[in-house]
């Protein structure tokens, strides 16, 4: 580390101990008036971010890392930087505008930095300083807020395709999967995990897989159909698919899908009856029995 930036850190240090309110309140100022947050976080809160990220400087300047590697190689900075993103993209900003929060710091630090010195060399040198450091913190909150951003997307799709694809108890033993929409191979596991979980809850001795809600089937649709059948009969079920209207039916035999060695039926109330029969047998005078 050359003499220059050691003074520079030294500089930067002191006016973030000294006038750490001061450097807070600059950039939460700054965030406000340059309209950054387009979210409902308050004040408060961009404080509170605040303090955190200045407090993390500190330990950042005086280890001795190289400039460009303060913020990815300090981890109290690290998690500064990381946590203020995450909290943006639950919020609802914009990963420029985030970026451009944390950039707005500089302006502030600087201001620090000038009640300590007038001289154009050394505040030209903090500049350069500050633009390095910042610069990572920017790129790093940004890309921190897209991989986080995709994580929450991910995890609402998960749930929503969950909610999509709810187990229904129909009769004593007797399961209903409605699937709406198409059926690929995520949807697939998901329709799996909980109708296998759902047998073994509620002992179900038959699931019904009603397909009335599926706009086509083709070869793959009928493949992640048969994965599924065949882990119901692991667990020791039989295994019903309804909704198999006449498009349906022509389109899986132009295809020749082989779906022989499952029962079928057109509507999910003939499915049901049949799973009754599968699980009762017929009344004495051939009605079905009460499955209740």
């Amino acid at each position: 580390m050359s003499t220059s930036e050691a003074a520079v850190r030294e500089r930067l240090t002191r006016a973030l101990q000294e006038r750490d309110e001061e450097i807070a309140d600059r950039w939460v100022e700054l965030q406000m008036e340059q309209a950054l947050l387009d979210t409902d976080i308050g004040e408060a809160e961009l404080r509170e971010e605040a303090d955190a990220l200045i407090e993390a400087l500190v330990p950042g300047l005086q280890s001795g890392v190289p400039v460009d590697r303060v913020v990815t190689s300090t981890p109290g900075l690290h998690e500064a930087v990381v946590g203020l993103s995450m909290r943006r993209a639950r919020a609802g900003a914009t990963p420029t505008a985030t970026s451009l929060a944390v950039l707005a710091l500089k302006e502030a630090l600087l201001k620090a930095v000038q009640r300590d010195t007038r001289d154009a060399e050394e505040l030209f040198a903090s500049a350069v300083f500050m633009n390095r450091l910042l610069d990572v913190a920017g790129a790093l909150s940004f890309e921190t807020y897209v991989e986080g951003r995709e994580e929450i997307i991910r995890r609402q799709s998960q749930q929503l395709m969950e909610l999509s694809t709810p187990v229904v108890r129909l009769w004593r033993q007797v399961l209903a999967v409605p699937l709406i929409g198409t059926l690929d191979t995520a949807r697939t596991q998901v329709v799996m995990e909980n109708l296998l979980q759902a047998i073994q809850d509620h002992e179900a001795l038959v699931a019904i897989i009603d397909i009335t809600g599926v706009p086509t089937v083709d070869t793959a649709v009928a493949q992640h159909l048969m994965q599924t059948v065949n882990a119901v009969r692991l667990m020791g079920a039989d295994c019903v698919i309804s909704g198999v209207r006449p498009s349906i039916a022509q389109t899986i035999a132009q295809l020749g899908i082989d779906l022989s060695t499952i029962l079928t039926r057109a509507t999910l109330a003939d499915a049901l009856a049949a799973a009754i029969k599968m699980i009762d047998g017929p009344g004495p005078d051939g009605d079905e029995g009460d499955g209740r």
